[in-house]
């Protein structure tokens, strides 16, 4: 049985890059999205014209049991060595006024629900075998809130606290949590493309992309995820935040006002 590398949100972005990354390297990408059959099989075929080992799972994790149904179906491949949380939960920009209440609440149901069902069924298989890892992909909102972003805030610093509570009770274990802050725009096609629309990501990745290197490239960023799987328990990094060179840190920048 070969090593499973679990990702939960694996689009063409960070998810899917950092499947391939794990696949190069001797492990099986089992890769799971909420849909874009299509997408995903042209993923998997991507990785395995590599040489790597992988399978497709289309779930929406939001739903009763979808989790824990995918890990025990996963788990039936090869023992869960790795895991990526990378699911997303912005909701857009939005008032106070014009976030209805099941608007907000679907923020905190992505972010932090479905991390700690994930981590509530995962945890325990990993420590039954003596350890394993939990990589989780965060955003700046997660330490730092902006006019509009009552959702996406609430829900990321929800995650990021929820990762630190995970840590202090299964570090001893062998489970290393690790909290990844994306703090710039990614050269993704299915998220960022899809938020600005084709024509303007174009000028975006013409303008700061590319060969500017002002986007962060998701190739570039699953080798700081497949390193953080890999370190020395004397060593582990709980926390670190990710961001284009050319780019101000989050603390640097003051609060946007709509």
């Amino acid at each position: 049985m070969k090593k499973v590398c679990l990702i939960v949100g694996a689009g063409a972005g960070i998810g899917g890059s950092v499947g391939r990354k794990f696949a190069q390297n001797g492990y099986h990408a089992a890769l799971c999205r909420r849909s874009d059959a299509d997408g995903l099989a042209h993923l998997i075929a991507d990785i395995e014209s590599e040489g790597g080992s992988a399978s497709g799972h289309l779930v929406n994790a939001v739903e009763d049991d979808a989790i824990e149904n995918l890990v025990d179906q996963v788990e039936e491949i090869g023992p869960i060595e790795v895991v990526l949380f990378n699911l997303g939960a912005q909701i857009g920009n939005r008032s106070l006024d014009a976030t209805p209440l099941k608007t907000f609440e679907l923020g905190w149901r992505m972010a932090c629900f479905g991390l700690f069902r994930l981590a509530k069924v995962v945890i325990p298989v990993m420590e039954s075998r003596g350890g394993g890892t939990l990589l989780v992909t965060s955003a700046t909102a997660a330490v730092r809130g902006n006019a509009g972003q009552h959702s996406h805030a609430a829900a990321m610093a929800g995650r990021r606290m929820l990762c630190q509570s995970l840590n202090a009770e299964h570090a001893q274990n062998g489970i290393h949590v690790a909290h990844i802050l994306v703090d710039g725009a990614v050269d993704a096609p299915d998220t960022l493309g899809k938020m600005l629309g084709q024509e303007a990501f174009e000028k975006l990745r013409e303008s700061r992309g590319m060969e500017h290197d002002g986007l962060l490239l998701p190739a570039e960023m699953a080798e700081t995820y497949y390193h953080i799987a890999h370190q020395h328990r004397s060593a582990w990094t709980h926390e670190l935040d990710l961001r284009a060179y050319s780019d101000l840190a989050w603390w640097n920048h003051e609060t946007k006002v709509l």
